[in-house]
């Protein structure tokens, strides 16, 4: 019994042993990996281009992404289009061509303007005669009639579209061809559209030609309704196109979803003085804000993966020292990403941490042994 009890007591200390030593072995080898890292001396840093930062809270811009399309600005394009039924005789635009205002378009034939055009050189004369013979030889009545006459058929043929000088001609001269008349360009700008051909019957109010002024024009952004965005008229925003950048401010926003693309329509403007940008491009849109509180950020360049593919970014302990610290992502900001899990004022290499990262692995760091 007593040789029972022995061999029991022997065994319970010898199992404390071992697991006092194996205790031991842990210990060493934590503090161990704790203190892994790698060094670098000044002369390597320089080389390598290692740039280390302190980290302090600040507001950062932040952009949210939306596709857009670049479209004519509505309020300062120009439908060109008949007033009565007429049929084509020749074009003075084409396609694609700076137009300035007043410069003849297309020269449209008319029956109804050519009746118009006839009455207006019956009544101009009729106004003339009797304002030449007076009052002593014609009666006020029929002079205010004569006079009205005229102001009804110059205000009819203004109503099809003939400028005052064009009218002005019909009573001037007489072989002018009746029925003949020319619209001209109301404003500067370029022809974005002219689907029509010479001997065509157009219809009253027709579309035969857009012009445009694409000094400024605008981009509908096409945001999804799930997105909680608050964009004000004055927002900011960046317009990418084919590597090139445009500033750009949200103007209007709708307030229903399109039902075929179930997203929401936000119309920006955007200045184009050099004429590369055209209707009908399709843009990116970055919506520019500000975060609401400071956060801590680091450029995209200084988050390595680490072996179980959790981000990483390297602390610097002493000068020349570093070692690697998981980290959680937040929000996107440009090309600086907010990370959370570093304490403030702490110095992060921000620069050449791919360097950093292969020097570490070649000594098996692993980060969570930090």
């Amino acid at each position: 019994m007593n040789n029972v009890i022995k061999l029991s007591l022997l065994s319970t200390v010898f199992y404390g042993l071992i697991t006092f030593s194996n205790n031991v072995l842990a210990f060493n080898s934590t503090k161990e990996a704790h203190t892994e890292g790698v060094s670098f001396s000044i002369e390597q840093l320089t080389l390598a281009n290692i740039k280390v930062s302190t980290l302090n809270p600040r507001i950062f811009a932040r952009s949210v992404y939306a596709p857009g399309e670049v479209k004519a600005n509505g309020y300062t394009s120009y439908i060109v289009s008949p007033r009565t039924e007429s049929v084509v005789i020749s074009r003075h635009a084409i396609l694609g061509e700076h137009v300035e205002k007043d410069q003849p378009l297309v020269t449209l034939f008319s029956e109804s303007v050519a009746q118009a055009q006839a009455n207006y050189r019956v009544t101009y004369s009729e106004w003339q005669r009797n304002s030449k013979l007076g009052k002593g030889t014609v009666s006020e009545s029929l002079l205010l009639k004569s006079e009205t006459d005229y102001i009804a058929a110059f205000g009819r043929l203004t109503a099809f579209g003939l400028t005052k000088t064009a009218i002005e001609d019909i009573a001037k001269n007489n072989s002018s061809n009746l029925g003949e008349y020319t619209l001209v360009a109301k404003r500067a700008g370029a022809v974005l559209s002219d689907d029509f051909a010479q001997g065509q019957r157009v219809s009253p109010g027709e579309k035969i030609m857009i012009l445009a002024n694409e000094e400024n024009l605008w981009v509908e952004a096409r945001v999804s309704p799930n997105k909680k965005l608050n964009l004000p008229a004055g927002t900011s925003a960046e317009i990418e196109f084919a590597g090139q950048s445009y500033d750009a401010r949200v103007i209007q926003e709708a307030h229903t979803i399109d039902p075929s693309t179930r997203t929401r329509i936000v119309r920006l403007s955007v200045e184009n003085k050099d004429d590369t940008l055209h209707s009908g491009m399709f843009v990116n849109v970055n919506f520019q804000f500000d975060t609401l509180t400071p956060v801590i950020a680091v450029p995209e360049t200084a988050l390595m993966r680490g072996a179980d593919g959790d981000w990483t970014v390297f602390v610097e302990d002493n000068p020349g020292e570093f070692e690697a610290v998981e980290v959680e992502l937040g929000q996107p900001l440009g090309n600086y990403r907010q990370i959370i899990g570093i304490a403030p004022n702490t110095r992060v290499v921000t620069q050449g941490a791919f360097f950093v990262a292969s020097e570490i692995a070649k000594g098996g760091f692993d980060p969570h042994n930090h």
